[in-house]
């Protein structure tokens, strides 16, 4: 699937619902543009073409996974190993670090800053896509109510999409009536796109686990995608994101939950990194 071909996208809605000329970006994949980076599989692709590869899923009617690697998924994916499985059977792995990106790009990977992607680089993309489209886009994920006041936002934006949301706090074990009760609820809805946003790693897992019990649709980890819809969680500028500092932005809002993801985590990674180093010196 990964060697689809690339087409181009005339037009992308703005918030103002002005319209601008989508940037050109290539017809085929190239090769080396999937890569291994600190013993993991990413791949150099710009939040546009993620949304062609993302429409081309669809439209055929298929099952495919997009995930995206940060410094805390490549921790997990060393200490959990059903992260592990997650990433194993994603068909597109978006590059979400503008360290990962700068760190590739001094080992000799190629990568720039237009490879990082995330949910909150082609949210507008998306959304004009899924209206355009008439696509049925369901979230599971958020606190009670957040994902249905984030629905309410989004469908009195984008009428054609048919969204459906379920809370995030549930029973996620495999077997429970919970997770049965919400496996009929997918079925009897039949997404285009399924959109899971838990919280790594218990979103991964959960995919991981019930992937194969899923309807044929594209599948996506999105994190507190639809908090910042819902307007509960503030994303950081998104020039802290270019410049690679959202991190330090989200530290300073929540201190205490993520010290250890940004500032002890990173440690762990320095057996991949002394062995990426090593790699491109001998190249």
């Amino acid at each position: 699937m990964f060697d689809q071909q690339m087409g181009l996208s005339d037009v992308v809605a703005l918030p103002d619902r002005r319209r601008r000329p989508r940037v050109p970006h290539r017809l085929q994949r190239r090769e080396g543009e999937r890569i291994r980076l600190l013993g993991q599989v990413m791949d150099k692709v710009r939040p546009e073409e993620v949304m062609h590869q993302l429409t081309t899923w669809v439209e055929a009617g298929e099952k495919a996974v997009i995930a995206n690697h940060n410094l805390h998924s490549l921790h997990l994916i060393r200490t959990e190993p059903r992260v592990a499985d997650f990433f194993a059977r994603a068909d597109l792995v978006q590059i979400d670090s503008t360290p990962l990106i700068a760190f590739g790009r001094l080992v000799g990977r190629g990568t720039r800053r237009k490879h990082r992607s995330t949910y909150l680089d082609w949210r507008e993309h998306f959304w004009a896509l899924a209206d355009r489209k008439g696509w049925r886009v369901m979230f599971i994920g958020g606190a009670d109510g957040v994902a249905e006041l984030a629905a309410e936002r989004l469908r009195s934006r984008h009428r054609n999409v048919a969204l459906a949301v379920h809370s995030g706090y549930f029973d996620a074990a495999p077997g429970s009536p919970d997770n049965q009760a919400l496996l009929g609820k997918v079925e009897a809805f039949a997404p285009h796109l399924l959109m899971v946003g838990m919280g790594m790693p218990r979103q991964e897992i959960w995919i991981a686990d019930h992937l194969d019990a899923l309807p044929d649709c594209v599948v996506l980890n999105v994190g507190a995608a639809f908090d910042y819809e819902a307007g509960v969680q503030k994303a950081a500028p998104r020039w802290m994101g270019k410049l690679g500092l959202e991190w330090l932005y989200r530290l300073a809002v929540d201190p205490r939950r993520l010290f250890h993801r940004y500032c002890v985590e990173p440690w762990h990674l320095m057996g991949p990194i002394i062995n990426d180093l090593r790699s491109a010196l001998r190249r």
